[in-house]
């Protein structure tokens, strides 16, 4: 081979580790064998799971705090079993590249019925077209390399999923050797429209007296936390999070107010995000989750919102402003104030000492309140739909990107095989995942991938005996589920995991002591809790769901 040339296969797979990418999850398939002999070769390390579903909860999960994460299945039967994964992806903007084998050219070109395939051979290619940012068949060794940078460029650049079906045939062809190039190509503000943006946006600013900021996802997505928090400091000004943008910044920072919801938010929370006279609206998308079911009061008629690539102020509409501009023009524009006046008390003051009493049943509310004080700034947290998540949007978090969730999508089953994606991509971390029993037992064999590649997260499962969040909007028998002994299921799947169990405050006490002192071992807690009730969100969350699905 010329010392110009590589292979496609190759070129993919150079490109995929210049971004960064350290592991690729998936399941192997015949027409994805070839592919994967170049990823063992390759500096990448290959995690296969148990299922292609939770590889794509993993790379989704992993390219959340790496910034870019992959996984490889087979054709058919492998590509629509991670659909949900991918369409989770982009439903949430995460940068997660999906390739698939497929058929070689000659079994496509003569329409061969071969295994694996439904219809044609362009259904699978035009279904992940409807749920990534780029699908591309990898057919042509001349165009492969431009076609590979160019899908890749538009994955890291606007935080999207993307998806190569490579056919057989073409892993090991020849094709010319990749050439420096840049992926994140950062978009060109339009110097007028970013001007009068700024303009408009600061004169209102700093004429309120009680302005706020909300900060959403696309802050993280987008790296603007270092942007967001000069602004912060310069201004002086309070500012809440959405679910989805919660732990952008530390929560300990002086100026958090913390997690808006609309009426699912604590009552201090909701007073002063809804009662502000200026809302500065960051990177937030607003859905039923992140308005409390659309409860939220937020001033519209005083309303600056900024997004990726556009403000909008009132009925004026800036095209052609990336936000990281936007958020340097502010910060050279607004005046200093002082916070404390326009500033509630913190969300987390007064939590003091938890006295933990001998003999008494758990009840959500101690439950939750001994798990968030062991988080610290050497943790993550990874909650699952649910009870879970909505107790954790009131959990402190000491630092920038230590709380990953699904806090639109909402896929139940997500959040345990999120947990292995996330303790490869923080080694330095330990992962604490907090799931309900019914999306543990979804995606519970990834336990056994964890054992074999030997991490060592805390994984607490709030026993609950079914689907407590569906019962709170809509009861019936339909939400029940066989209670596991859930304590021994890492036994089920190999030797080397620590399995407890908890049924009153005391006894949870004891296990998360001996949680935190075994570092070296994948640790269980089956923590037993009232059938029919959750923390105080999901009971508000459950209130207002009933009432909206009514009509």
């Amino acid at each position: 081979m010329d010392s110009r040339e590589t292979t496609v296969g190759t070129y993919l797979l150079e490109r995929l580790h210049e971004l960064g990418l350290r592991h690729v999850f998936g399941v192997p398939g015949d027409y994805v064998l070839d592919f994967l002999d170049r990823v063992v070769e390759s500096p990448m390390e290959w995690v296969g799971t148990c299922n292609e579903l939770n590889a794509g909860y993993a790379a989704d999960a992993y390219a959340r705090l790496n910034g870019v994460g992959a996984a490889v299945v087979t054709y058919g039967v492998g590509a629509f079993s991670i659909l949900n994964a991918v369409a989770g992806a982009y439903a949430e903007q995460v940068p997660f590249v999906l390739i698939s084998g497929s058929p070689n050219a000659g079994q496509r070109e003569g329409k061969v019925r071969m295994h694996h395939l439904t219809s044609d051979y362009r259904l699978q290619l035009d279904l992940f077209g409807k749920v990534t940012v780029g699908a591309v068949l990898l057919d042509d060794p001349v165009a492969a390399p431009k076609v590979i940078d160019e899908v890749l460029s538009a994955c890291v650049s606007r935080k999207r999923p993307v998806y190569f079906e490579i056919p057989t045939d073409m892993v090991d062809v020849s094709c010319e050797a990749p050439v420096p190039v840049t992926f994140f190509r950062k978009p060109e503000s339009d110097a007028t429209s970013l001007s009068d943006s700024v303009e408009e946006a600061a004169g209102m600013l700093n004429a309120a007296e009680r302005p706020v900021i909300l900060a959403g996802v696309e802050l993280q997505r987008f790296g603007l936390e270092a942007s967001f928090e000069k602004l912060l400091e310069v201004s002086g000004l309070p500012f809440a999070t959405t679910l989805d943008g919660k732990s952008v910044l530390s929560e300990e920072h002086a100026q958090f107010a913390g997690v808006y919801m609309g009426s699912w938010s604590a009552r201090e929370v909701r007073e002063q995000l809804d009662g502000c006279d200026c809302l500065l609206s960051l990177g937030v998308y607003l859905n039923d989750i992140s308005t409390g079911g659309f409860t939220a009061g937020l001033p519209e008629h005083a309303a600056i919102s900024a997004h990726g690539e556009r403000v909008q102020i009132g009925s004026h509409y800036y095209r052609d402003v990336w936000l990281g501009d936007f958020l340097e023009g502010l910060s050279g524009e607004l005046r200093r104030r002082d916070y404390e006046r326009s500033h509630a008390s913190s969300p987390y003051e007064g939590l003091g000492a938890y006295g933990a009493e001998a003999g008494k049943t758990l009840s959500p509310a101690r439950f939750y309140d001994a798990v968030r004080r062991r988080l610290d700034g050497d943790t993550i947290l990874v909650a699952e739909a649910g009870d879970a998540l909505f107790a954790a949007a009131d959990f402190p978090i000491s630092g920038a990107d230590e709380f990953v969730t699904q806090a639109y999508y909402l896929s139940l089953g997500y959040a345990l095989p999120a947990a292995m994606g996330l303790s490869l991509a923080r080694e330095d971390r330990r992962v604490w995942l907090l799931t309900g029993d019914g999306g543990f037992q979804m995606t519970v064999q990834e336990i056994s991938t964890m054992l074999r590649i030997g991490l060592t997260p805390v994984i607490i499962v709030v026993n609950n005996d079914g689907y407590l969040v569906e019962r709170m909007i809509h009861d019936g028998p339909y939400n029940d589920l066989q209670r596991w002994e859930y304590d021994r299921v890492p036994g089920v799947f190999g030797k080397g995991a620590l399995g407890l169990r908890a049924e009153t405050e005391d006894e949870l006490e004891a296990a998360l002591d001996q949680a935190q002192a075994t570092t070296d071992r994948l640790v269980l807690i089956n923590a037993v809790l009232p059938r029919d009730e959750g923390c105080e969100t999901l009971e508000r969350l459950g209130r207002e769901l009933r009432a909206s699905q009514k009509g």
